[in-house]
């Protein structure tokens, strides 16, 4: 079979198809650079050659884009374009991320729900700690900048591959409604991939992450197709939680139920966090668009 019936075949296959054959495409170049490389050096190499593994999959989007889909410019129409208005969006998007979800932990402090950490006097201060009327300090600096750099990397990573190139794959062959369902769910189900007594004990994450995901589908919509602000908020709200986890700053009162304010301290298994969540899908749903 030529290259050019190739592409024409590869062309005929739904999308779900495509998908597949692109991921085992993508682990067929992968596997043979890194299993050896993990065998020899072993966890010490696991971050370069998760590095390895995005940056052939940022080269194969390309190569798919211009030569499977014939886009002239594969990255922009994934959403990626380095504009300002681009890097305005993704500002916008850091700060409401951020803002969303110190107000939902503030909320639930104002109400009793969580309690700031506090130390006991009586007890020797750990030497990270800097000592304060009642109240729990860590190395701030060691929580804001790092968690800000995690943060960029993981929305940048998770929108160009779930909102960006998947769902332009999707929306090929399906309605915008279909895609958007699909696309949630198949960011849910890569999220939740766990033993089956954990996926039951912690299913109110699945409703989460879909709902996530649907308000970074319509958040890419309404900015015409860009990335920025679904990858701003994407990167906002992991940023705020690794501060808030790493510094442990917060811990429930246990005067409502986990299932109220999120399973195992994570704001996307619990019902506040669905809701809050589901109040930003609704803002983008019905927010005027927004042209470059």
């Amino acid at each position: 079979m030529n290259f050019d019936r190739l592409i024409s075949r590869l062309n005929s296959y739904q999308a779900p198809i495509r998908i597949i054959l692109f991921l085992l495409t993508l682990l067929a170049i992968w596997l043979p650079i890194s299993a050896p490389m993990y065998l020899i050096f072993g966890e010490p190499v696991g971050i370069a050659l998760t590095i390895l593994l995005y940056c052939e999959f940022l080269g194969l989007i390309w190569w798919w884009g211009r030569k499977i889909s014939q886009y002239a410019h594969p990255f922009r129409y994934y959403g990626l374009s380095f504009t300002s208005q681009n890097g305005r969006d993704f500002l916008f998007g850091l700060s409401l991320g951020s803002a969303t979800l110190f107000i939902f932990m503030g909320l639930q402090a104002s109400l009793g729900w969580l309690a700031l950490q506090t130390v006991h006097w009586h007890d020797p201060l750990p030497t990270r700690l800097l000592p304060a009327i009642g109240v729990y300090f860590v190395d701030w600096q060691g929580a804001i900048a790092p968690g800000l750099l995690t943060s960029i990397g993981v929305g940048f990573a998770e929108e160009m591959l779930f909102r960006g190139w998947i769902l332009s794959e999707l929306e090929r062959d399906y309605s915008k409604r279909t895609a958007l369902i699909s696309a949630s769910l198949f960011f849910a189900v890569l999220h939740f991939i766990k033993p089956l007594n954990v996926i039951l004990a912690t299913w109110s994450q699945f409703v989460g992450l879909v709902i996530l995901s649907m308000a970074l589908v319509l958040a890419r919509w309404r900015c015409d197709g860009r990335l920025g602000v679904a990858i701003g908020l994407h990167g906002g709200l992991v940023w705020c939680y690794y501060i808030v986890n790493t510094t442990h700053l917060l811990k429930p009162t246990g005067a409502v139920p986990e299932w109220v304010t999120g399973l195992n301290g994570n704001p996307l298994a619990g019902l506040m966090g669905i809701i809050f969540l589901s109040a930003i899908a609704i803002g983008f749903r019905y927010s005027p668009k927004k042209q470059a």
